[in-house]
């Protein structure tokens, strides 16, 4: 699927949609998304900061979603485990910027070329509008070539 076209069905996806998170950038190759959350009634917490489900959801998809078409059809990818650490109050506007480059591919493939499961593990920092970091998630994503093709 053309990434600009996944960029707008991923916004209408209910999680996405009726939270207020918005991917604003999946690269052609996608191996770069960025996505953002403005605070509003309906996804603030009782002190008025944005409610940490949602600044999760913000992150949650993103790496299992990027590595699916960059390994291709051969290999299953799934999320394995994710965390979140709350640096600091979340208010107004905040951006997550996922990437995966290609030493970590190579890495991947690599590791994953025997038919031997992998669990490369992602960081992303979530920054309000100064770029200050308020959340930092850790996502681990399971990869392994599909026994046909081993």
């Amino acid at each position: 699927m053309k990434a600009s076209t996944f960029r707008r069905l991923i916004n209408l996806w209910p999680p996405f949609l009726f939270t207020g998170i918005h991917a604003t950038h999946v690269s052609t190759d996608y191996k770069e998304v960025d996505c953002k959350l403005t605070l509003r009634w309906y996804n603030r917490n009782y002190v008025g900061t944005h409610f940490g489900g949602s600044l999760f959801a913000m992150t949650d998809p993103w790496y299992m979603l990027m590595l699916m078409p960059l390994m291709g059809r051969d290999y299953y990818v799934w999320d394995q485990s994710a965390g979140i650490e709350f640096i600091a109050p979340a208010r107004g506007v905040v951006t997550a910027r996922f990437r995966i480059d290609d030493t970590t591919l190579a890495t991947i493939r690599e590791r994953t070329d025997s038919g031997e499961k992998y669990l490369p593990q992602f960081v992303a920092d979530i920054t309000d509008e100064t770029g200050a970091v308020v959340a930092r998630v850790t996502k681990t994503v399971y990869v392994r070539k599909k026994p046909t093709k081993r």
